[in-house]
């Protein structure tokens, strides 16, 4: 696949380190200085406009599959996005950071409004980010949160601690609910796939997939107060925390909000029904300790600085916050935060590195997720109708992999070994990213 990049930000160097090796990729700048970041990859970089027509033809964007516009400039994606797709036929992506040009470009997607130039996709990564966090606190403990096969699945991820009751079990002896996996674990910042044997070890992070009925019984099993978060305090009044405190307000939890900007406080305050809208510093110890944050089930630090948002969330766990989410802007920083303590980082441009590829740079099995930053996937695989019949322990696959649901017809199965897999089965597989193209192989075979 031949996929063109339209600005040289953090962004596009994920993407490309992301993709280099199995995709031709061309990136496009107006900062020709710009160029020395990405010298170590393997691609093209041109200096340039992404709307120029002249540059376009020159890089042969006709042969191109995918078209990515995610400069700094909304309006710069959203022209370069347009003159693509008058001259070619290519799916375009356009990453937005301003509401206002999200809702204006849906009107080129299925209204009454649609005209012949069309943007394929729009991206706004603090949307995909907002959407993420809100998962993760509406489950008690849990770090991550995926939902499959229409929600009757779930993928759910743990942090163990001194007081969890697997903690220096073997994962055979700690008797899981029936229809729950454990797929992978984190240690030491690497991901492995377990057996039976392996040990659950302190500060081990522990990816379950299941029904989603077993994993509420097993949310029981990470905290003593097995009932919906209650009460939640987000730090920075921006984009995201707006949206976060509007989603939470549906589901009927109490919200403190804290912002530093005094208009953007009235503006919040006007929007938001059932906030309580606070002005002042979230990293002001005493304005936490007054607000009673330390009572909070979650604390969220979504400002827009890095340094900001980590020293808000050690406050915050300073004050026994149980459970703390927070914002990350350099991809590089998220797994610096967990290591001093934060419970969960989430970087936007890792949210939309994600969506780019589990929905768009797509092969004939899809990937419905991906993990801890991309060291676990979650795939989609069809199995073909010339597949023999055979029970999941007799499947030898040349790599470490678990079929973690079947989808046959309407029905949703948690495999065990002698679960047999069927033609026409989908089938939803763990597996690590280095393994994930050999498994992807061993289904093509038939």
């Amino acid at each position: 696949m031949k996929i063109v990049i339209y600005g040289a930000n953090e962004l596009a160097g994920i993407i490309a380190a992301k993709f280099f090796e199995d995709h031709d990729i061309i990136v496009i700048d107006d900062d020709a200085s710009k160029r020395e970041v990405f010298e170590k990859l393997d691609l093209e970089y041109v200096s340039g406009s992404g709307a120029n027509i002249n540059l376009l033809e020159s890089i042969g964007i006709k042969d191109a599959d995918i078209f990515i516009a995610c400069s700094d400039n909304d309006e710069a994606n959203i022209v370069a996005c347009l003159t693509v797709t008058n001259m070619t036929k290519l799916k375009t992506v356009c990453v937005v950071s301003k509401k206002d040009n999200v809702e204006s470009l849906s009107l080129v997607r299925g209204s009454k409004y649609q005209k012949e130039l069309m943007i394929d996709y729009v991206l706004w990564p603090e949307e995909l980010m907002t959407q993420e966090i809100f998962r993760i606190i509406t489950v008690p403990n849990a770090i991550d949160v995926e939902n499959f096969a229409n929600g009757k699945a779930r993928l759910l991820e743990y942090r163990i601690d001194e007081d969890t009751k697997f903690i220096n079990k073997k994962v055979k002896d700690c008797n899981f609910p029936d229809e729950t996996l454990i797929v992978g674990i984190t240690r030491d910042s690497k991901l492995f796939i377990p057996n039976g044997e392996t040990q659950l070890l302190l500060n081990d992070k522990v990816i379950f997939m299941g029904s989603s009925y077993s994993l509420d019984i097993l949310a029981g099993k990470f905290s003593d107060d097995t009932g919906k978060v209650k009460q939640v305090t987000i730090i920075g009044g921006g984009n995201v925390g707006m949206m976060l405190a509007q989603n939470l307000e549906k589901a009927n939890i109490k919200i403190k909000l804290i912002e530093n900007d005094y208009k953007r406080c009235i503006e919040l305050a006007e929007n938001l029904k059932n906030t309580l809208v606070l002005n002042g510093d979230g990293a002001n110890f005493e304005l936490l300790e007054e607000e009673r944050v330390g009572e909070s089930d979650v604390v969220i630090s979504v400002t827009n600085n890095d340094e900001k948002n980590l020293l808000c969330s050690l406050l915050a766990k300073q004050l026994g916050v149980p459970k703390v989410i927070t914002r990350v802007y350099k991809n590089v920083n998220a797994n610096l935060f967990e290591k001093v303590g934060i419970d969960v980082a989430i970087s936007q441009n890792g949210a939309a590195i994600d969506d780019i590829e589990n929905h768009l740079i797509k092969t004939d099995i899809e990937i419905l997720a991906t993990v801890e930053r991309g060291q676990g996937e979650v795939l989609e695989i069809s199995v073909p109708f010339n597949f023999k019949t055979e029970m999941i322990m007799n499947l030898k696959f040349p790599v470490n992999a678990i079929i973690a649901i079947i989808q046959r017809r309407n029905r949703v199965i948690i495999p065990r070994g002698t679960t047999q897999v069927m033609p026409n089965d989908s089938l939803i597989v763990f597996t690590t990213q280095e393994n994930s193209e050999v498994i992807k192989e061993y289904f093509k075979r038939y």
